[in-house]
């Protein structure tokens, strides 16, 4: 589990997952609302070099940015719920972008099998806990060197 204490700590998070994550990698984010998945989205997109403002998409579901090598598809599956829409996501996860899902419970018969799961906890109006989940040998890979970092900081 790792600590994150302030918006800096997310930061440095954010930074570090980048440095270990491939093309076609896919992240599902996991909290309550306001537990920071947009937020940590915007800092993922920042370290890629995404130089658009990074929002929500929670109406149009899907947003996809242009980042200094890598595309960043940013999809929130909230109002998904009950829904049995296929939107295209297969054509998401098999681009060469990194593919960020909220709410990914919604979808949970359409997503791959492999991918990383962030689970953010709130504890506090700044403090989280994120903890991590890897389903796949390279997300376990992933997980590893990233919690690897943290131990060491």
């Amino acid at each position: 589990m790792i600590s994150i204490n302030n918006l800096d700590e997310l930061n440095h998070f954010a930074n570090v997952l980048v440095r270990h994550l491939e093309p076609s990698d896919l992240i599902l984010l996991n909290g309550d609302l306001g537990a920071g998945k947009t937020t940590l989205t915007q800092f993922i997109g920042k370290h890629l070099g995404v130089k658009r403002n990074i929002n929500s998409p929670t109406f149009n579901i899907i947003k996809s940015y242009k980042g200094s090598n890598l595309k960043l598809h940013h999809m929130d599956c909230y109002r998904l719920e009950d829904s049995d829409e296929d939107l295209g996501f297969d054509e998401y996860f098999q681009d060469e972008g990194i593919t960020i899902i909220e709410w990914s419970q919604f979808i949970q018969d359409l997503l791959p099998k492999e991918h990383l799961i962030i689970n953010i906890e709130t504890l506090s109006e700044t403090k989280r806990t994120i903890k991590l989940e890897a389903q796949g040998t390279h997300y376990l890979k992933v997980k590893e060197e990233v919690e690897s970092e943290f131990i060491n900081d």
